[in-house]
């Protein structure tokens, strides 16, 4: 059963009040943004696995450790994804980006893909889908399952604001990707927008309407 970790660090509470606020800007909320990815990462990344090794500082030979393998890959749902790839790159700067670009239809309401394009030995990487919001599940189900089906098998998914109808359909649908959350709302409302939410994510990263 996957693991559904919530924020509870005080900056991270701290700047999602600061970004949900209607009238922040593009550019802060773009900077904090980039901000609570790099602390949610942090967060999400106790348990990766460490291998000893043997180095040698200026003052002699010791034993540390290190990521073990072929570590990790950050794949962003285009486009508000794109917002919580700096922030994370900062934190494990050798990790590689992948994309996957999905949309969701308006009638609907489920996703559509239009573009993927993963690192070649992205089924040998544990993998971070990440995505500002999770409302419905839609995008984020399908994103998981296309990984899947290209043969990833390590998988978490990292959102800043989540509904809880969003999370129940990633526990049922893929029961084995843990979930990593800044914070969870109340629900949806009728057009499937997460209430109290935060408006569009990639409307306000990036100052389109």
């Amino acid at each position: 059963m996957s693991k559904i970790t919530i924020m509870d660090h005080p900056l991270i509470k701290h700047k999602i009040t600061y970004i949900r606020r209607k009238d922040t800007g593009s550019k802060d909320f773009r900077c904090m943004v980039s901000e609570i990815a790099s602390l949610m990462c942090y967060e999400a990344t106790r348990d990766l696995k460490l291998k000893e090794v043997e180095i040698e500082t200026p003052m002699g030979k010791m034993m540390g450790k290190e990521l073990s393998g072929k570590t990790l890959a950050i794949v962003p749902i285009l486009r508000a994804g794109l917002g919580m790839v700096d922030g994370m790159l900062s934190m494990i700067p050798a990790a590689k980006v992948g994309h996957i670009g999905l949309y969701r239809d308006p009638e609907t309401l489920e996703p559509v893909e239009y573009y993927c394009k993963l690192p070649a030995d992205c089924d040998k990487r544990e993998v971070f889908v990440v995505d500002p919001m999770l409302a419905t599940g839609g995008s984020s189900v399908a994103a998981i399952q296309m990984l899947k089906d290209k043969g990833v098998k390590r998988i978490r998914f990292m959102c800043i604001i989540a509904a809880p109808e969003g999370v129940e359909r990633m526990k049922k649908e893929h029961p084995d990707v843990d979930l990593y959350i800044g914070a969870l709302d109340e629900g949806l409302n009728e057009h499937a927008y997460i209430v109290p939410g935060l408006g569009d994510a990639g409307d306000r990263i990036f100052g389109t309407k």
